[in-house]
């Protein structure tokens, strides 16, 4: 066997050792925080079965450890998300089984069905566009650079929303808002989607993540219990209650455990000279 060969045989080793390790979703702990990443960036992290497979177990582990504070739902190599891998729906059309019933299963991009009860902040890169925007609605907060870009790419090829953009996107933004991005499909920079309320925070290339990791970490410091109540009262109000006063009755069943928790400790706290002046430090 020629030495030729013989390194042929090495690097084709190498190759599949790394392919096989190779993780689609990337999880790493920092202190109470969760930062869950997509890791296709040479499909600008386009979501195949795979990989909505292992968001789904990953943002299950985040919502199940009570050692965790919040989550930064975030792409890696440059791009959130370009939405679900069409790639794989041209050739696999026919074996991939999506679940009908939405509280029986997970959706086509994994973790898009479940409500969670701790904070989830996305760090938009790039792409966030058809499936990609649905996933980053499934955070709290946004934060998106200057290049980033949304849109329902998915209008030009014939494929809906069915991982709760039609649902999320109209309560976020408003109906008219809502129907302009679907029905037209087009971009949306940073800029106009802070305009819109889809951003909450705009920031430098480069840097969706560090401020996103740093928002979860001022959250994380609040009071939690009292956080997650009010967060709770806030997605009832939205998507769940039948009417005002089932809403205001909500609120105060699922936050009069947290008056003597936290807002006692937290009123001495203030009584002694902490947080005068509005301080939050």
């Amino acid at each position: 066997m020629s030495f030729l060969q013989v390194k042929q045989i090495i690097l084709s080793c190498v190759t599949y050792v790394f392919a096989a390790a190779k993780q689609n979703v990337v999880a790493e702990t920092h202190g109470s925080i969760m930062a869950i990443g997509i890791n296709r960036p040479e499909a600008r992290n386009a979501v195949n079965q795979e990989t909505a497979q292992q968001l789904l177990e990953t943002f299950t582990s985040f919502e199940k450890d009570p050692s965790l504070t919040a989550a930064v739902f975030h792409g890696i190599g440059g791009n959130f998300c370009s939405g679900y891998d069409l790639k794989e729906l041209a050739h696999q059309r026919t074996s991939i089984k999506l679940e009908q019933d939405v509280t029986k299963g997970p959706g086509p991009m994994g973790p898009s069905r479940m409500q969670f009860s701790k904070p989830v902040i996305a760090a938009v890169s790039g792409y966030a566009v058809a499936g990609g925007l649905e996933l980053s609605l499934l955070a709290d907060l946004r934060v998106m650079e200057q290049s980033a870009i949304i849109g329902v790419f998915c209008r030009r090829f014939g494929v809906p929303l069915i991982d709760g953009g039609t649902v999320r996107l109209p309560h976020l933004i408003g109906l008219s808002r809502a129907l302009d991005l679907i029905l037209t499909g087009r971009p949306v920079s940073a800029q106009e989607a802070l305009a819109f309320g889809i951003a909450n925070r705009v920031v430098p290339d480069g840097q969706a993540f560090q401020h996103a990791m740093e928002l979860a970490e001022q959250i994380s410091t609040f009071p939690q219990q009292c956080l997650r109540a009010d967060r709770l009262s806030a997605y009832h109000s939205t998507f769940d209650a039948s009417s005002f006063s089932e809403a205001m009755q909500f609120e105060f069943d699922h936050s009069k455990h947290v008056i003597l928790k936290e807002a006692v400790p937290g009123a001495n706290k203030f009584s002694s000279g902490t947080g005068r002046g509005g301080a939050f430090s």
